[in-house]
């Protein structure tokens, strides 16, 4: 089972620390911030299965982080706020929630509709990249998703097959995050490819043509993308 990835967007910190440790006792890998910035930042940095957003952020909308978020790319929001009237509640579904819950709540409740949300989208963690118009840089290489072009740190373009670059994309969605061949399998929609070794040689291949550093083995896991990666529109 993949782990699922949570981003909370909340400026009360004593709240953030709270529903972090909680959602971790549940499984869940949990990322905390604070504002519209920071979380935009986490968005572009890894991987997010689901967001937990705070309506009230400060000087930061969370209305409005909701609306830019959702045009951009489909990952899960549940609103969270004090504020429950039914036009408030209309406010965040209108500009694309998912659902909404009012403080104070059970964390009980919230972990069942985060469930919920997760399943009822059909939107279990995606392996790949939702957005394909960003540059890529990692360990001083380059790839560019928009040409599917990959540059190596002396200047030079690699060429990849279709497979490996679909696999490089799912190692750049999850950077530092062991992932299993099955996982692999399923995010480049083959999962005949988790049976014998066919994952295996591709990663391989993907290795000869890269750095065979940037791809490590996981012993009894599978695989790990063992660099940072940065994203930019250029």
């Amino acid at each position: 089972m993949s782990l699922h990835r949570l981003l909370i967007v909340e400026d009360d910190a004593e709240m953030a620390a709270m529903l972090a440790a909680y959602l971790q006792r549940q499984g869940f890998h949990v990322t905390c911030t604070e504002s519209r910035a920071a979380a935009l930042a986490a968005l572009s940095a890894a991987r997010v299965d689901l967001i937990l957003l705070d309506v009230s952020l400060g000087d930061d909308d969370g209305v409005a982080i909701c609306a830019e978020i959702r045009a951009a790319q489909d990952v899960p929001i549940i609103m969270v706020s004090a504020l429950s009237a039914d036009h408030q509640r209309m406010a965040g579904y209108e500009v694309g929630a998912d659902d909404y819950i009012a403080k104070p709540f059970n964390p009980e409740l919230l972990l069942a509709r985060i469930r919920a949300v997760l399943r009822r989208a059909h939107r279990a963690p995606s392996l790949t990249h939702r957005r394909r118009d960003a540059v890529c840089r990692f360990a001083d290489w380059r790839y560019d998703a928009r040409r599917d072009e990959v540059t190596a740190p002396g200047g030079w373009q690699v060429a990849l097959s279709s497979r490996e670059t679909a696999l490089l994309r799912v190692f750049l969605a999850n950077p530092l995050i062991p992932l299993s061949r099955e996982e692999i399998a399923a995010a480049l929609d083959d999962e005949e490819a988790a049976e014998g070794r066919a994952i295996d040689m591709l990663v391989g291949r993907l290795r000869q043509k890269t750095d065979t550093a940037l791809i490590r083995t996981e012993r009894g896991t599978g695989y790990v993308f063992a660099a940072e990666v940065t994203r930019s529109d250029v």
